[in-house]
């Protein structure tokens, strides 16, 4: 059988890094335990599941307000209702609508 020579490195090119050996404690494969062997499992953390929060449009707030849409974006720019900004339109979550019609009530005598 012939014997193999080596192949020659490869140039680099512009952009590229040379290749080089990774170590093998770093390889993937080298941390899987042999076959057969049951594989352990470390302490899982699990993070809290997400709360759904729906946002509304300022149409959608001036509707339920029975506000106009610039009493809303003035509200908004005041800083007295929460919004986010999505591109160049607001959206307002649900609850900071509820928090802020909680708190404007008035108790006329």
């Amino acid at each position: 059988m012939p014997q193999r020579t080596a192949t020659p490195a490869r140039p680099v090119g512009y952009g590229q890094r040379p290749m080089t050996a990774r170590p093998l404690a770093a390889h993937p494969m080298a941390m899987r335990p042999a076959p057969g062997q049951p594989m352990t499992a470390g302490p899982v953390m699990q993070r809290p599941a997400p709360r759904p929060v729906s946002f509304l449009t300022v149409t959608e707030v001036a509707a339920i307000m029975r506000v106009s849409k610039m009493t809303v974006y003035r509200l908004v720019h005041a800083g007295e209702l929460a919004a986010v900004r999505v591109g160049r339109s607001f959206r307002v979550p649900e609850p900071a609508v509820r928090d802020y019609l909680a708190g404007a009530r008035t108790d006329v005598a």
